[in-house]
């Protein structure tokens, strides 16, 4: 009989402060930072729920790597008592933004461009290195408008993406 996710989670819970120590390092190969059984044992139950569940969704990624692009970046740097007695504040913060060699008028990979030309409906999905249209794979969307229209496009101006959107969003 197969552990639903819920018993394993009532099982997390029976668990004392040493064996959820073990059961984290089992899972994530090192031993934990904290031995705060409240944070062991959610952070040990979201693994499992997540092992489960296989991760983030497609979709969820792409929507997490728009919303970070751009954005800062704030960092929280744990103080020590040697920081303290060199008369250092308590905490410091540091700002930095994600570069992101994505070009913003264009979706992220895996997302798709539609055009209506000549009562046709055009879809082209976009990848990592190029895009694809037809079953084919081209390097440009000009490539494509060449292929479609049959004279030189500017291939972004074509698909109406020829204005740069802020965090690659329409």
């Amino acid at each position: 009989m197969k552990n639903t996710p819920q018993d394993e989670i009532a099982y997390l819970a029976t668990l004392t402060v040493r064996d959820l120590e073990r059961r984290h390092e089992a899972l994530f190969g090192r031993k934990p930072e904290t031995n705060h059984r409240q944070f062991l044992f959610r952070k040990i139950a979201w693994r499992l729920q997540a092992d489960r569940e296989s991760g983030l969704s497609e979709s969820t990624k792409q929507l997490a790597a728009a919303i970070s692009q751009e954005a800062p970046l704030r960092t929280r740097i744990i103080t020590s008592v040697a920081r303290r007695l060199a008369g250092l504040p308590p905490e410091q913060t540091a700002t930095t933004v994600l570069a992101s060699g994505h070009d913003s008028r264009l979706p992220m990979p895996g997302g798709v461009i539609v055009k209506q030309f000549k009562g046709e409906t055009l879809l082209v999905k976009v990848t990592a290195n190029g895009f694809e249209f037809r079953n084919r794979r081209y390097t440009s969307l000009s490539a494509i408008a060449l292929d479609v229209t049959g004279t030189k496009w500017n291939g972004f101006v074509f698909f109406g993406c020829n204005k740069e959107r802020a965090h690659g969003r329409r």
